[in-house]
């Protein structure tokens, strides 16, 4: 291959798909086939969406939802492995977790009402970036679990532990973290990690009764009323360690090689 034509292939498939629709940003996982897991490819793409929306008044609600089978299996482990197999230091995959921390917290701090639109399967780091969405609909098929326990890795992704304690219960959200338990969507709504459970056929349905109101809201009023929810939600969480979750992580990684 030359030198010019190596510039000129194809180049590679984006990790999301943004779509708008009025006032309503849809940004779905997995397009093209492609595994439902959080990459760094996917994450990089996330934060770009999250971080333009500053200059996007026009977007008042963001939709995420998955086109594969599954929502999200979670995060993609074998970057983990190769990170530390490129930076013993451990540098590299703290960078990488790092940018999880980072998309977590532009969710929860978007002007957008953002609602998280699941189905299939919705594992680790999945659920973390779902508990971050202001508003959670699911099939009534979705499975959910926390792995990392059973993977010998801490619960360190995004930062999410805070959250999913905030909106699920201390009680509840240890037993599933300690126990890698499978739950389902009844079980998941009992805890107040899904708001709404439904029929997989209607879940658009259940998603655009949320999101027409809300499209006709005032947003100023939606802005308020998001950052004072936010405000008081962080008031739970006065001890964040969050930002060690990257060194968290990559101390364990490095001593399970």
């Amino acid at each position: 291959m030359t030198e010019q034509n190596r510039f000129l292939s194809t180049p590679s498939p984006k990790a999301i798909r943004v779509e708008q629709d009025g006032p309503v940003l849809h940004v779905r996982l997995a397009p093209e086939g492609q595994e439902p897991t959080l990459s760094a490819a996917v994450v990089d793409e996330l934060i770009a969406v999250l971080d333009d929306l500053h200059e996007r008044p026009d977007v008042r609600v963001l939709v995420l939802s998955s086109m594969g089978e599954d929502f999200c299996l979670g995060a993609d482990r074998t970057e983990f492995q190769a990170a530390m197999e490129e930076d013993p230091s451990g540098a590299a995959l703290r960078r990488i977790v790092d940018k999880a921390h980072r998309l977590c917290q532009a969710l929860e701090n978007t002007h957008a009402i953002t609602i998280a639109r699941l189905h299939g399967k919705v594992i680790g780091a999945g659920l973390a970036l779902a508990s971050y969405c202001d508003l959670r609909a699911g099939a009534d098929t979705c499975r959910f679990r926390m792995p990392e326990v059973g993977l010998g890795l801490p619960p360190a992704w995004g930062g999410a532990m805070g959250r999913l304690i905030a909106e699920g219960g201390a009680a509840r959200i240890r037993e599933l973290m300690l126990t890698c338990d499978t739950f389902d969507a009844a079980a998941a709504h009992r805890i107040s990690l899904l708001h709404k459970v439904t029929p997989a056929g209607d879940l658009d349905r259940a998603v655009a009764a949320w999101t027409r109101p809300l499209g006709r809201r005032s947003p100023e009023a939606l802005i308020m009323t998001k950052r004072m929810l936010a405000g008081y939600a962080r008031a739970d969480r006065t001890a964040d360690i969050t930002l060690l979750d990257s060194h968290l992580l990559a101390a364990q990684v490095a001593h399970a090689r």
